[in-house]
């Protein structure tokens, strides 16, 4: 939760974070964080069974999609890019199942369990695609190790 509360003022409309990893590694819990950053009153829940939840009240509106029920197909009937190009920030879990349709700039960042240490030990990797995107994590890294 406090990485995505640190990431929330450094987001744009339109800017588009991809949740990947193993299932309950942390990428809702995330999200939860985001959205208090992003100053969202409201409960963040799991869109699993909605497959895209909007909160319109925080700072910008977050797009929060989990297209894990996708993994037969059938994204193309949700209206990504109007998402996408909208006026908010766009967190996508198990992006895999829409990879068609993500756009270039991203950035993807990578959950894993590590159960071998401890029930709650986490890991995450940040892939950044396009300047923006590199320039956003170097700028969360510095914060984070700051």
């Amino acid at each position: 939760m406090a990485i995505g509360e640190k990431l929330a003022p450094l987001l744009a409309p339109r800017d588009l974070i991809l949740l990947d990893g193993d299932l309950g590694a942390g990428k809702t819990t995330f999200t939860k964080g985001l959205g208090k950053g992003l100053g969202i009153k409201r409960p963040i829940k799991s869109p699993t069974f909605t497959i895209i939840r909007e909160y319109q009240s925080g700072r910008i509106p977050l797009y929060h999609m989990d297209v894990y029920r996708l993994e037969q197909g059938g994204g193309d009937d949700l209206g990504l890019d109007e998402y996408f190009n909208g006026d908010g920030v766009n967190v996508v879990e198990w992006s895999k199942f829409v990879a068609d349709q993500i756009p270039a700039n991203y950035l993807r960042i990578i959950f894993r369990r590590d159960d071998s240490k401890g029930d709650n030990v986490r890991t995450i990797s940040f892939d950044p695609k396009g300047d923006r995107f590199e320039s956003l994590t170097n700028q969360l890294l510095g914060e984070l190790n700051g």
